[in-house]
């Protein structure tokens, strides 16, 4: 769990972020939602660490920001995983490399280990054919699906996912979404999305935080959002035709 305890966050004296208050719950799929420029990208960082809030606090499972010294930081920053926009594979790594470079890095586990270790999320992600692939052979959703192994095979409390069915077609974003939200219950994993993808929030929200402006505008579950009252929160909802025709 992730608790976030009145923070503010400002670039050259303009305010991004304002009195953010909030919980993402562990075992849930936590989404963060809005539209560009309402902070959501810059929440996400400050609870990576990427940035330092200017005031409040983040307490993740009990460890509070303000009171971390480098080694506990260092610590924290190991338990997280992240799907980035982009999938950020490396072109020259195949399938395995690519799950298997975290261990590579962090851990100082034997090889064989480290082999097999990838290879049950290789297998879990459905890739198991594709493990001497590199990531110009295969598709978009593949190379999701590789991105989602290698977050969580050093076994993260934390999982971030920006913007994850960026660039994929309905169907395909659907599986991802399914795939994430699996994976969150089987490991027990606090994740936290970042989308603006109406069709994610409508599948997976479990947990739902509305930004607008930098402030926190709502927060609720995929079937409270529907029925939400809040102006600026149905405006958001219903801007595409097709969930106008679902509301109607």
């Amino acid at each position: 769990m992730i608790e976030v305890n009145n923070i503010f966050k400002s670039f050259d004296k303009s305010e991004v972020l304002n009195q953010i208050n909030t919980v993402f719950h562990r075992g849930k799929t936590n989404l963060i939602i809005g539209q560009s420029g309402s902070g959501k990208t810059v929440l996400l960082k400050c609870l990576l660490g990427l940035y330092q809030v200017d005031s409040g606090e983040i307490i993740y499972d009990g460890i509070s920001s303000k009171n971390m010294n480098s080694d506990e930081k260092l610590e924290i920053s190991r338990q997280m995983g992240m799907v980035f926009q982009g999938s950020a594979l490396f072109d020259s790594m195949n399938v395995l490399e690519n799950v298997r470079f975290p261990l590579d890095m962090l851990t100082k586990i034997n090889e064989s280990e480290k082999n097999s270790r990838a290879m049950k999320f290789i297998e879990r992600v459905n890739l198991k054919d594709a493990v001497n692939k590199l990531p110009s052979e295969l598709s978009g959703g593949m190379q999701k699906r590789v991105a989602i192994a290698r977050a969580v095979v050093m076994n993260p409390k934390y999982l971030f996912c920006d913007e994850p069915n960026s660039g994929l077609d309905p169907k395909t974003a659907i599986v991802i979404d399914q795939l994430i939200q699996e994976i969150t219950k089987e490991y027990n994993i606090t994740t936290i999305i970042n989308s603006h993808d109406m069709n994610s929030v409508i599948e997976i929200g479990e947990n739902i935080v509305f930004l607008k402006g930098g402030y926190k505008i709502w927060q609720g579950t995929n079937k409270e959002i529907l029925k939400s009252t809040n102006k600026e929160v149905e405006d958001f909802v219903y801007s595409s035709e097709l969930l106008k025709k679902l509301r109607n």
